[in-house]
């Protein structure tokens, strides 16, 4: 951790993060739309989405997933029945499976994708929150190259948190009247590392065929690019999720590149694949993964760490690193600051039991990267209160103490 936080401070390393569902469920709102630790997730994980989604569709419907359901795997989620919905209707024609012909699984895959457009269609609220303290470590380091943000999310969380302070990013769309997706200039980093990039690798809210190409229409309604079946689509609509893929095993296989995982499970095969892969053929890319969960209830990630010894998994009660499985045992701290600096990872004592590891909640990894300037933090709070609500004294090396 003293090695990472001095990564991101400095500015000088690649870095990319993969943000995944797990990230807006560590933002609890009340039903008036703000933050509190006692309310509801801003946006379900895929678990919550696919029970939600599923809720809410028509008996017709309904009764249809039911019988595909089945056919998947265990506790398929959302997603792999919307690719087993979309196959059907490509493949099955005028005939008829379970009742419907491909038409009628076209139109359930659009009625599946407007459920999940509403359930995702959240806005950023306008406390303080992790995606502005992320934004925030971002634009406040000058950088060697841009930050690359790749996730699956369908959210514009991301989108507002940087539109909200003005810092620019790139998302692969260029022009202003209908903003159309541009493959060629992803692989280009032609623009300045000020720009940071945003690549949504399953497609956005606001995404929508035009004519002969993908546009970002502006309006959150659109819905029908979102998870795509990546190997059935025709090509306009493939474009850009394969352009995108791409860009993530560009990024991977750079030397001296750091990819830093959220709130992702590493059970989605399309991206942990592109993952192993890169992994395989470059020794000089790290992968961190920081996991919400304990060791053993990570097994999509474990899996992967201990196969690639250049991943690395940190869970609440151990990690895997080089490849070596191992529960936390904290040293002790080499300066005093440390010890302060500590608290910003590690809980001492947790609910009686040895410790626990923070990193793995999102708004605690956002809070990390935001404090990285810091020589010196002293909660006045106790530690159990959310990160809202702390108040942090900051010694820094220019400034002084402040008050956050």
């Amino acid at each position: 951790m003293i090695d990472l936080r001095q990564i991101l401070s400095q500015g000088k390393k690649r870095i990319g993060l993969l943000i995944g569902a797990g990230a807006p469920v560590s933002i609890r709102i009340n039903s008036s739309g703000t933050i509190d630790s006692s309310g509801e997730a801003l946006i379900p994980d895929i678990s919550g989405l696919t029970r939600q989604v599923l809720s809410e569709l028509d008996e017709g419907d309904r009764i249809v997933v039911d019988k595909i359901i089945p056919e998947l795997c265990d506790s398929p989620t959302i997603e792999d029945i919307l690719t087993r919905i979309r196959r059907l209707s490509q493949a099955i024609g005028s005939a008829t499976v379970y009742g419907l012909n491909g038409t009628g699984y076209a139109s359930l895959a659009d009625n599946i994708c407007d459920k999940i457009g509403k359930i995702v269609n959240r806005k950023l609220p306008i406390e303080h929150n992790p995606y502005t303290e992320l934004v925030s470590w971002i634009g406040g380091t000058h950088r060697d190259h841009p930050v690359e943000i790749f996730t699956p999310n369908y959210d514009l969380l991301l989108e507002e948190a940087f539109e909200r302070v003005r810092l620019p990013y790139f998302d692969g769309f260029s022009g202003a009247h209908k903003p159309f997706f541009d493959a060629t200039s992803i692989t280009d980093n032609a623009l300045p590392p000020r720009w940071s990039r945003i690549w949504k690798i399953h497609g956005s809210l606001g995404w929508e065929v035009f004519e002969d190409r993908i546009i970002r229409t502006g309006n959150r309604g659109s819905t029908k690019l979102i998870y795509p079946d990546h190997l059935k689509y025709d090509q306009i609509t493939r474009q850009p999720y394969s352009a995108l893929f791409e860009r993530l095993r560009i990024f991977l296989t750079t030397p001296d590149s750091i990819l830093i995982c959220t709130g992702f499970s590493f059970f989605d095969s399309h991206i942990s694949s592109v993952i192993e892969e890169s992994l395989a053929s470059n020794s000089h890319t790290a992968v961190f993964a920081f996991q919400y969960k304990t060791i053993n209830q990570e097994p999509a990630a474990s899996n992967l760490a201990i196969k690639r010894p250049n991943m690395s998994v940190y869970a609440k009660d151990g990690a895997i690193i080089f490849g070596v499985k191992g529960r936390w045992r904290p040293g002790q701290p080499p300066t005093e600051e440390w010890a302060s600096i500590r608290s910003t990872f590690w809980l001492d004592n947790a609910t009686g039991s040895e410790g626990q590891f923070l990193l793995g909640d999102f708004s605690k990894l956002a809070r990390f990267f935001a404090l990285t300037q810091a020589e010196c933090i002293i909660p006045t709070l106790e530690c159990t209160a959310s990160a809202e609500q702390q108040e942090i004294n900051l010694l820094t090396p220019h400034q002084g103490t402040l008050n956050a």
